[in-house]
């Protein structure tokens, strides 16, 4: 079996002692499961806040050398996400995957600009999308010269307020790219609080089990040593000290679970 991926990281770049609390915690991860690829994750803007007086981030410049020291000091790759075509081409220098967000998964420019990095690239499946049109996403990247691609699952709306996954979306996106599982948002309810999402932590680790056991290649999560007082998402995100155990878990789960992989899908 090829490496398990797991993102991980906290939702937004707080501040450089934050990342690299966290980027120690993925080190000491990466030197203990060698089945595992760890990619930092933290995003140097939230674009997409539910309220206007919600945190957004210190922006490209100040997120981009935070990253960097992740890299410099634990050896780590890292990804982040752009919002705007002009932001692939500085962040493609400092990163190793280039994520594209899920309210963003068909802009063609934006898709276009994150391939000519030539790093490889995560979409985030919208919420509003069904599996099977991934493909059109997939077609874009490689269009624009992309080799190496993603596609995250991360819930379908259903309803207001509300996320629901469908894990036949994981085999389906399977036919056009590698999958990764949003275990974090996945379980979030958008705007649920009003001028804040809100979410429902208890599920994801057993529909983080669930992806696994369906055959995903990867795993993104959110992490924080004090979730509660995170400045984004901070229903979502994973108590940094619970981390460890998940990864054993995600790892006894993918042992188990590949031996009984039926054929792939065919739609």
């Amino acid at each position: 079996m090829e490496k398990f991926l797991i993102i991980a990281g906290p939702c937004a770049i707080e501040s450089v002692d934050l990342v690299l609390k966290v980027g120690e915690e993925l080190k000491k991860l990466q030197d203990k499961f060698k089945d595992v690829e760890f990619v930092f994750k933290s995003s140097f803007d939230k674009a997409n806040r539910s309220s206007i007086h919600s945190f957004r981030g210190y922006g490209l410049e100040y997120g981009l050398k935070a990253l960097m020291k992740v890299k410099e000091e634990f050896g780590l790759k890292v990804t982040t996400d752009i919002h705007e075509s002009w932001q692939a081409e500085p962040v493609g220098e400092v990163v190793d995957i280039v994520q594209i967000p899920a309210f963003l998964c068909r802009q063609t420019d934006l898709l276009l600009a994150a391939a000519k990095t030539g790093k490889p690239v995560n979409v985030k499946k919208g919420q509003f999308l069904a599996p099977w049109d991934t493909k059109n996403i997939v077609e874009k990247l490689k269009f624009g010269g992309a080799q190496d691609i993603f596609l995250t699952e991360r819930g379908t709306t259903f309803g207001y307020n509300n996320l629901v996954v469908d894990f036949r979306s994981l085999p389906i996106m399977k036919q056009y790219a590698k999958v990764i599982y949003d275990a974090t948002h996945s379980v979030q309810l958008p705007g649920g609080l009003g001028d804040k999402s809100d979410g429902m932590r208890e599920f994801i680790f057993p529909l983080l089990r669930a992806a696994v056991a369906v055959g995903c290649d990867g795993i993104f999560m959110e992490t924080h040593p004090k979730p509660e007082e995170a400045l984004s998402d901070a229903a979502t995100q994973i108590p940094l000290k619970d981390l460890e155990y998940l990864v054993e878990a995600i790892l006894d789960l993918r042992n188990t679970a590949s031996k009984y992989y039926g054929p792939p899908v065919r739609i």
